[in-house]
């Protein structure tokens, strides 16, 4: 497929860039920054005729897209006002989603995030592990993909036969990142989260499982690793950081508590790369072992 990818040269997208590539596609990166090059756009995507103009076609660098792959944001609040991080997610994700759609594009894949569940308090989930179907927004980066998810449900409606998947990433780590996971066996670590992460390749993995989905419409996935990120058991977990709130019978004993079964079942997405082997990896390049 011809695919473009925005935010091509941030963490994720650049690991998407490359595992897209490896898998055969044909991608352009759209970002506002980047290193030029014959598979690259400079693209502001505040600028609504200048995604459009981009989605449709550029000079020397593609002739028009079969799928879309919306990864750019703001990643965190703090990085300028809240209420401009708001306003600079939802125009520049309604920007490439409604710009798809006048370009024909029928294949969307769109960054959410766990924050959309309630981070960082969590005040209100009603299950755990905490399914697709809660939301809750304690900050407005969150307030923000709230909002994005429901531009999309609507716009799909817009187009027959038009696809829009929403991933929920939790926090994403990269291989030399795993050395924080030191804290694992504290039961606090990565309540924040709950008790989840991702390796930025599993990352890039779900975003090519979810262009593989064919059924039109808007679904959301919670992505994260299969695994929690503690050595303590997730019931136990769950009784201490979230006392109260139902549990569901089965949870696995390190189940993270953002739940990944819908991924699992519906994209036949499950993580690869797992904290408790990449921690040892770590240990071991730090004593100079490797």
């Amino acid at each position: 497929m011809r695919i473009a990818v925005t935010g091509s040269s941030g963490k994720l997208g650049s690991a998407t860039v490359q595992w897209l590539r490896a898998a055969g596609h044909e991608v352009t990166g759209f970002d506002r920054t980047g290193t030029p090059a014959a598979d690259f756009v400079q693209v502001d995507l505040e600028d609504y005729g200048q995604v459009l103009d981009a989605l449709i076609g550029v000079t020397a660098r593609h002739q028009g897209l079969d799928a879309l792959v919306h990864l750019a944001a703001l990643p965190v609040n703090g990085l300028i006002p809240d209420a401009a991080t708001f306003t600079n997610n939802n125009n520049a994700t309604f920007h490439v989603l409604h710009g798809a759609l006048r370009a024909g594009i029928t294949k969307v894949v769109m960054a959410s995030s766990i924050t959309a569940v309630g981070f960082p308090t969590f005040s209100q989930i009603p299950l755990l592990p905490v399914p697709e179907s809660y939301h809750e927004a304690n900050v407005t980066y969150a307030l923000g993909k709230i909002s994005e998810e429901a531009v999309a449900a609507q716009l799909v409606r817009w187009q027959e036969g038009m696809r829009i998947t929403a991933l929920r990433f939790t926090n994403i780590v990269g291989p030399d990142d795993y050395a924080d996971f030191a804290q694992a066996t504290t039961t606090q670590y990565r309540r924040n989260l709950l008790h989840s992460y991702l390796d930025v390749r599993d990352g890039a993995a779900a975003v090519g499982a979810a262009l593989k989905r064919h059924e039109p419409g808007f679904n959301i996935y919670n992505i994260a690793a299969a695994e929690s990120s503690n050595t303590i058991p997730s019931a136990q977990l769950a009784a201490r950081n979230f006392p109260g709130v139902p549990v569901q019978k089965d949870m696995g004993e390190f189940e993270p508590l953002f739940s990944v079964r819908k991924a699992k079942r519906d994209l036949g997405f499950t993580s690869s790369y797992h904290w408790r082997t990449e921690y040892e990896r770590c240990r071991r390049e730090q004593r100079g072992t490797a």
